[in-house]
């Protein structure tokens, strides 16, 4: 089994980072395979809505960007984490771009993404945090995703890069968060 993780920050090492390690962690003990992409300062556009992913059905996006690798990356997988810092109370513009493009390329081609496990991790200041991992659950919702629970909420609080690794109870979500998209997955794959 493998997941992949989008790292949809600009800083590298961040506070997104650090909370998809948390994850990535819990699940290498349980032997799940991980990949982290970085998608935060990747060469990403928001959809057009031309509807020319459900003309062609071939599982791609016709805009010239990174996003063809990202959808293939996503299909490949058995599971499927977005990280996202709060921005403005809202998910940053590179995770935007992902959700809706790869949101309408999956509905085109018969779900691509159906029955895959998504799980939202947010790296938060203050406030806001919510709403960004509500919107990414919206595209694991869509598109016919299972979504593991926490022990609270999948986000962890901090500003400066790492700080998120001194919130314990932010911690402890993304340790549950991992222990239960792992149980989830060897269930569906048994």
């Amino acid at each position: 089994m493998k997941v992949v993780a989008f790292n949809g920050s600009p800083r590298k090492t961040g506070n997104t980072y650090h909370a998809i390690q948390v994850v990535f962690e819990v699940l290498k003990k349980e032997g799940i395979k991980t990949e982290l992409i970085q998608l935060g300062g990747a060469s990403i556009k928001g959809c057009r809505a031309c509807y020319k992913c459900f003309e062609k059905k071939n599982s791609k996006c016709i805009q010239k960007d990174d996003f063809n690798l990202f959808m293939e990356k996503m299909i490949d997988a058995d599971g499927i984490i977005i990280g996202s810092p709060t921005y403005f109370a809202n998910v940053s513009t590179e995770v935007k771009a992902l959700i809706d493009r790869a949101g309408l390329v999956s509905i085109a081609n018969d779900h691509l993404l159906r029955r895959k496990v998504g799980a939202a991790v947010v790296a938060v200041r203050r406030a806001g945090g919510t709403h960004v991992y509500s919107s990414i659950n919206y595209f694991f919702g869509i598109n016919h995703m299972i979504i593991p629970g926490s022990s609270y909420w999948n986000l962890a609080v901090g500003m400066d890069p790492g700080d998120i690794l001194k919130d314990k109870e932010g911690l402890s979500t993304l340790r549950d968060l991992g222990e239960n998209m792992a149980w989830l997955m060897e269930k569906l794959h048994a």
